[in-house]
This record gives structure tokens, sequence and C-alpha cells, in this order.
């Protein structure tokens, strides 16, 4: 049996980090033609105030990750979702998409959005299984031919308001 623990980190700790280049390698090998080989390697951002960046270990281990980022007051944006390879199909993503869901109640928001890629059929799946609906690219997706983007309203949350 394996211990499952999700914990709030700092977004440029070495387990944030790591999992990102991870999830960079992964983007550069399914995008290569929008990525080009010799791109700067992305980097996170500190969290902003009612935002959280999730890391989800198992013994001890990073293996998946999950971060929200507000757009306004009623909306955040779930980001940097990705778990690792050898630890796919197990539930982990799920855990921290319901991990960030149970966060945006909290702060207060209405409805996530999300975006993924077009080539990114699992996620786009997990999504769509855990009550997200397809809308168009929103922000800087906008003119990105790969994005594909989802919103959801938070479980509980009060949908009143602006």
């Amino acid at each position: 049996m394996h211990s499952l623990e999700i914990l709030e980190v700092d977004p440029q700790c070495a387990d944030a980090l790591s999992l990102l280049r991870e999830a960079a390698i992964e983007a550069r090998s399914l995008y290569p033609d929008p990525i080009p080989a010799d791109a700067p390697w992305p980097k996170n951002a500190p969290t902003l105030e009612s935002g959280v960046y999730l890391v989800a270990y198992v013994n001890a281990l990073p293996v998946a990750c999950g971060a929200l980022r507000p757009i306004d007051k009623r909306t955040v944006e779930v980001r940097r979702m990705f778990v690792t390879r050898t630890r796919r199909r197990g539930g982990l993503a799920r855990s921290v998409l319901t991990a960030l869901e149970a966060r945006a109640r909290q702060f207060g928001y209405a409805v996530m959005k999300l975006e993924t890629g077009d080539r990114q059929s699992p996620a786009m799946a997990l999504y769509t299984s855990c009550g997200f609906t397809r809308i168009p690219p929103f922000d800087e997706y906008e003119n990105d031919p790969t994005s594909v983007c989802f919103e959801k309203p938070v479980a509980g949350a009060e949908m009143g308001g602006a």
C-alpha cells in the first residue's frame, strides 16, 4: 500500500520545479512545432494571494502537482496539472483536482477554468469525468490553436455576485 499526501508547497521549491521540468519535457515531445527545442524552460511564479500550489507525494516522493491561479474574484484557473508517467492511471490527478476544488471553495471562487492541449486526450477525459465542460479558449489561450479549455462551477460555492 502506498501513502498519499497532498501538500501546499512553494512553487519554486525543488519538488515543484522537478515536476514542472518533467511536464515541460513531455509537452515538448507532444508539441514539437509550437515549442522550439531551444525555448527556455518554464518557471513557476510565486503563488498569488488566493492561489495555491499543491504537490502530491506517494511514499514521500513527489509524483503529481496542480495549482490555482486567480483570474478575478469569482474565477480561478487550474494550472500545472501533471502526474509522473509511472504514476498515471492511479487516481492521482483526480485527487489533486479534488483538493484544488476544495481550496477554490475555501477561497470563495464560483468557477474553475483550465486549459489543456489538444493532444492530451487523457487529460480531457479526466476533466470531463470531473464535471468540467468545454468552453471557447479564454485569455492568453484565445489565439492558440492547440488549446482546449474547460470550466466547472465550484461545488458548494455561492453562485451569486459578479
